[in-house]
């Protein structure tokens, strides 16, 4: 069992006073069956009104309104949270999913809906046929496919931060062979769904006190993985990044279908395009004493 503070501090700065449009923030971490959350504080800075609401897929959702022009605005998230995820996980999977190829129950299927179905033409199926790649003999192990297919990914797509907004397609991924965390979860999710399994989004920190993962605290930045929906197993966590499988040194702070909807600080300002002139953030995780 681990007990952690965490901090994450988002700032933007402005040429000049602008009007902040409602922000939409993402920063509490998301309990889990070995994840509690013990405490949690956001603050924001100029003064805003703070309302709280679920999503649709359960996650905590945080948005702000402000009434005076700023020429910076500073979030900042607070929280402790306990975790007992083990570095060996064993996944009970249902007998009927054991083996792939299976098929979800009716309630799963219908539940899963789109986590369960591609979001990404392919139009020639090469990308399907990639996927179907990691499929050497059929029936074969489930556990085992979702692990080739998370390696795989990692070992052809090389790890590289980047600033910039937005997301790669899978294709475009595969093609340029490299990608960020949030790339390099997309594709290993629209692998898995164009086989068949649900998969989400998960937006979140990497607790790595060593720093030999890609997207430790050190490097600013939240994280980004993929969740794999396995019968009596659950959801079951895909760090593809990392090469690793389990919740083990991840924090999720929200989930989704898709990359865009797990933002942490979405908002806008009303100005010139040209008013924004730095954004930063800082992301600290500190072990508490029992």
């Amino acid at each position: 069992m681990t007990r952690l503070s965490t901090y994450h501090a988002t700032v933007y700065r402005y040429r000049q006073p602008v009007l902040l449009g409602p922000h939409r923030m993402m920063l509490r971490p998301r309990e889990a069956c070995d994840l509690r959350l013990i405490s949690h504080d956001l603050t924001v800075s100029p003064e805003a009104e703070i309302t709280w609401a679920h999503d649709v897929a359960g996650n905590a959702v945080a948005t702000a309104r402000f009434s005076a022009p700023t020429e910076r605005l500073l979030v900042e998230s607070r929280a402790k949270v306990e975790i007992t995820a083990s570095a060996w996980p064993v996944f009970t999977i249902a007998a009927e999913a054991i083996n792939y190829p299976f098929s979800y129950s009716d309630d799963d299927l219908i539940d899963l809906g789109p986590l369960a179905r591609p979001q990404y033409p392919d139009i020639d199926g090469q990308f399907s046929r990639w996927a179907g790649g990691f499929v050497f003999g059929l029936p074969t192990d489930t556990l085992s496919l979702l692990k080739d297919i998370a390696t795989g990914v990692s070992t052809r797509i090389a790890y590289q931060s980047r600033e910039t907004e937005g997301t790669q397609t899978p294709m475009e991924t595969l093609s340029r062979g490299w990608g960020a965390c949030r790339d390099i979860a997309v594709l290993f999710a629209e692998a898995v769904r164009s086989l068949g399994f649900g998969a989400r989004i998960v937006s979140g920190y990497v607790f790595d006190p060593a720093k030999r993962l890609q997207g430790h605290e050190s490097m600013g930045s939240t994280h980004a993985w993929a969740e794999v929906y396995v019968p009596g197993a659950g959801w079951v966590a895909f760090d593809p990044t990392n090469q690793s499988v389990g919740s083990k040194d991840l924090i999720p702070l929200a989930v989704a279908r898709s990359i865009h909807q797990v933002v942490p600080v979405a908002g806008s300002f009303t100005g010139f395009g040209n008013d924004l002139t730095e954004m930063s953030v800082e992301v600290q995780h500190t072990v508490l004493d029992d």
